[in-house]
């Protein structure tokens, strides 16, 4: 799997990027997916968020003129009026029904968009998927019935 690095301009200060870790995660009912996720920035271009199967991220935004103007992940949701919350993880308690689960939290007054791809490792290759809107300060979840590795989430927007 090839990473970009591209970042957004944020200060060195600013920047939350993910430790390096091991993820492992169930593909099917037999093998088991493993892979070096190394250290890396959660955004890999400007508002476009890579997460990893396991990860919990707070994202803080800041909005002029009804539009997200920039976000970046903070280490704590100091500001949960303008944080989303966000948690990717997985279910293979029964290895013949593996799920993944995207848990989405909206803390603004407006629906929130955004675009989704992600790659499995059974297909090895990106795939699109579709997204159902976050309705005003309430929390969605999207559920995939089979194992994904990572997401790329991006053209947030509002409705």
């Amino acid at each position: 799997m090839v990473f970009s690095s591209v970042v957004y301009s944020q200060s060195e200060n600013d920047k939350v990027n993910r430790s390096a870790f091991q993820l492992e995660i169930a593909a099917n009912e037999t093998y088991q997916y493993s892979m070096d996720v190394p250290e890396s920035p959660y955004f890999v271009h400007e508002k476009v968020l890579q997460l990893f199967c396991t990860e919990t991220v707070f994202v803080e935004c800041e909005i002029e003129q009804d539009t997200i103007s920039s976000m970046k992940v903070v280490a704590e949701n100091l500001h949960p009026q303008k944080t989303i919350v966000i948690r990717f993880t997985q279910n293979s308690e029964d290895r013949k029904k593996i799920s993944s689960e995207l848990k989405v939290k909206n803390p603004f007054q407006k629906s929130l968009v955004y675009d989704a791809m992600m790659f499995t490792p059974n297909s090895q290759d990106w795939q699109s998927t579709s997204i159902i809107p976050i309705q005003p300060q309430l929390e969605n979840y999207e559920l995939w019935p089979h194992a994904i590795v990572t997401l790329v989430l991006e053209r947030w927007r509002f409705e």
